[in-house]
């Protein structure tokens, strides 16, 4: 077993941990507009599942307004029916070829909700990089117990692991904080 990889695997999955908080807190609309917010949507086209910017145009019309601009006219229906069901509690409307998305002003009970939404995700990114480091060192301890590695370089491993789950716990409280102030931000 080698040290180098096990914490570059760590560091690796710790990222990936980091970057899937990162798409989920970018899918809690702060009521303004963004085209990432559309993102994960998919449109039935002729049968098969695509997402929504391979079958069209998306761009921002203003701060509070999202143009969805299909390829083929006759996919108009099918994404608004996609953005209307996608859970997000947008209400697209028909604007001639276009697609127009509205982002409805949020409540103050709402954002509050949001924001609690905000912090669990961040609380299941921190638990996924703790376990992360609990496997990290399990392995570590495992190749002691196996005489594989000496004892100083399990314990500078483990504390190099350790440094590496400060840092992303660090990233992860930063990423839940700057979400928290746009969504709480009028």
């Amino acid at each position: 077993m080698n040290v180098a990889d096990l914490k570059k695997q760590s560091e690796l999955k710790m990222g990936k941990s980091l970057d899937t908080l990162k798409n989920d807190l970018a899918k809690v609309r702060t009521g303004r507009a963004h085209t990432g917010l559309l993102d994960h949507i998919q449109v039935d086209y002729y049968g098969t599942m695509m997402g929504l910017k391979q079958v069209a145009n998306v761009t921002l019309t203003d701060a509070r307004t999202i143009t969805v601009q299909p390829w083929e006219k006759k996919l108009g229906a099918n994404i608004e029916k996609a953005i209307r069901d996608s859970g997000l509690g947008l209400n697209p409307t028909s604007a001639g070829d276009s697609i127009r998305v509205p982002m409805p002003p949020l409540t103050e009970e709402r954002r509050k909700e949001l924001a609690k939404v905000v912090k669990s995700d961040g609380e299941h990114a921190k638990v996924a990089i703790r376990n992360i480091r609990r496997d990290a060192n399990t392995v570590l301890k495992d190749a002691l117990k196996a005489k594989t590695i000496p004892e100083d370089d399990e314990k500078r491993a483990q504390e190099d692991v350790q440094k590496l789950t400060d840092r992303f716990i660090k990233d992860v409280d930063h990423a839940v904080a700057e979400k928290e102030r746009e969504l709480m931000s009028v």
